[in-house]
């Protein structure tokens, strides 16, 4: 009969990853060999809904009410006791105080009682490194990052190695495409909604802006476009939800962020190749990532420069423990580990030498 010992041994090295940073309490068992033992989410849509966005309080709430009963099913589930785990991990920032100290103190006082190495996770690097455990991707790699609150492009040398080739100067992409549902009283989150009003829309029919477009640079600006639908929205008055208008409207909306995207993208490549001597596989992270007019864009771009472009699953791009407990593996096998009084941050981006820009490296609220 195996040891104790030889029995954890034959199972690989598990990290628990605990992911509390927005609207999302989620929980992973993860291997090293990339097997995912249990995923637990639970989802504060519902709470938040009738805000039209994030309220922090609720949030942070709802993750100390949920959090507890998701890692005990999670251990139930794949029968993993929490004295066989390599390393506990959690969430650090960037994201909303509140709930981010629920889901780093839990982690602490775990790795306390239980002896276990802590790890403070970016929760952008999360993301960044979720290519690897889908695809088993090598550095370098260009990361196009674009969800409710964050919008950016970072050149991925290896794990805590990045350089920041842009960044959104005002709003998120997903903050933005919340606003507009906002405004057209679709509700929250307003991502699925628009893009199920845009399947049966004119994509130019409106002819609104592109921001940033055809700049040398590589960041982003959508507070333009978003000003151009408000007044189109103005002028337009009660008929803007005539279902034809509303559907056109949305669909040049998504045409309109999809070309800024490939764009500020192909600018980035080129950057990428003049720094690394080649052209770096793309890899496109984040909710945003799910609505299907941006990835066909991104797909043609990727196709004219002939990379290799890797996108992981719809369950993967939103917040999840699962990246989490992988961006846990990935720094416990390089030894980097945290102290236990490694405080959580609201603001922290993936690279530090990067000249500050209004909303690098920043997590808030999606709407």
């Amino acid at each position: 009969m195996k040891s104790a010992m030889a029995l954890i041994a034959s199972r690989g090295r598990i990290v628990l990853g605990i992911e509390t940073s927005c609207d999302e309490t989620a929980v992973a068992l993860v291997r090293d060999d990339r097997r995912v033992l249990s995923a637990q989410l639970f989802s504060q849509l519902a709470e938040h809904a009738p805000f039209g966005g994030i309220v922090p309080e609720i949030a942070a709430r709802a993750h100390l009410e949920r959090l507890d009963l998701l890692i005990a099913r999670a251990l139930e589930e794949s029968g993993v006791s929490l004295g066989e785990l390599a390393a506990v991990a959690a969430t650090a920032g960037p994201g909303l105080i509140g709930g981010l100290s629920v889901g780093l103190l839990t982690a602490k006082m775990l790795a306390l009682v239980h002896d276990k190495p802590l790890i403070a996770v970016n929760h952008l690097e999360a993301h960044a490194l979720t290519a690897r455990f889908t695809d088993g991707l090598a550095f370098p790699y260009l990361l196009l990052l674009v969800s409710g609150g964050h919008c950016q492009l970072q050149l991925v040398h290896g794990v805590g190695a990045y350089s920041r080739l842009g960044t959104t100067l005002d709003d998120a992409v997903g903050e933005a495409f919340d606003k507009l549902a906002k405004m057209l009283g679709l509700g929250y989150p307003g991502g699925p909604k628009i893009e199920a009003h845009a399947r049966n829309g004119n994509p130019h029919r409106f002819p609104l802006p592109r921001p940033m477009v055809g700049e040398k640079h590589c960041n982003f600006s959508f507070s333009g476009l978003k000003t151009a639908v408000r007044r189109l929205v103005l002028e337009l008055g009660s008929a803007a939800l005539d279902p034809q208008n509303l559907a056109d409207l949305c669909a040049s909306f998504e045409q309109a962020v999809a070309e800024i995207l490939a764009d500020r993208t192909r600018r980035a490549l080129a950057r990428a190749r003049e720094l690394t001597g080649a052209t770096p596989p793309l890899v496109v992270a984040g909710g945003v990532a799910a609505n299907q007019r941006i990835a066909a864009a991104l797909r043609a771009l990727a196709e004219e420069w002939q990379v290799r472009i890797v996108v992981p699953p719809p369950p993967l791009c939103t917040d999840n423990g699962t990246i989490v407990a992988w961006a846990g593996i990935e720094r416990l096998e390089l030894g980097l580990v945290d102290p236990l009084d490694v405080p959580a941050r609201p603001r922290w981006p993936l690279d530090p030498k990067a000249e500050p820009l209004l909303g690098a490296g920043a997590k808030g609220p999606k709407a």
